[in-house]
């Protein structure tokens, strides 16, 4: 089952690789959508795919790369809008 999810990264995320672990490990579970820096200096992504595969990212984006050190992360679960074609990361 196709599903979309919103995730807030938060503590450590940023001038570490982060965003470049995400696209990394979004890819080789199949999810399209989109990863970037917030102002407030989380990491925020949006994806869609299988469920359990986004369920599996999120164990990954637990432990991230080895220079992060993250504090929280929060999952938001909705239906699929289909808009995005690959993994991207914005800027």
């Amino acid at each position: 089952m196709i599903t979309n999810a919103k995730i807030t990264v938060k503590g450590i995320v940023q001038g570490v690789g982060y965003r470049w672990f995400v696209d990394r490990t979004a890819r080789k579970y199949e999810l399209k959508g989109f990863v970037e820096n917030l102002p407030d200096g989380s990491v925020y992504l949006e994806v869609e795919g299988k469920k359990d595969w986004i369920e599996d990212l999120v164990r990954e984006l637990r432990k991230g790369p080895k220079l992060a050190r993250v504090e929280d992360v929060d999952v938001q679960w909705s239906a699929p809008h289909h808009l995005f074609i690959n993994f991207k990361i914005k800027a």
